[in-house]
């Protein structure tokens, strides 16, 4: 794995309960984050490679 980088984000009450339950589940809070971003990322993927994404960073 690359080099970590810590980043802090405020959550509602409501979704860190149920990432709080997750631990019963086996999974760890940086785990469930990690992996679902990594899954929700790589499907915007064909769209951040397009000829118009592209122009919009120069």
């Amino acid at each position: 794995m690359s080099k970590l980088v810590r980043i802090v984000i405020q959550l509602p009450v409501e979704l860190k309960e149920k990432l709080d339950a997750l631990k019963q589940q086996g999974y760890t809070t940086s785990g469930f984050i990690r992996a679902t971003l990594e899954r929700e990322l790589n499907k915007l993927e064909p769209r951040l490679d397009s000829p118009q994404r592209k122009g919009m960073n120069k």
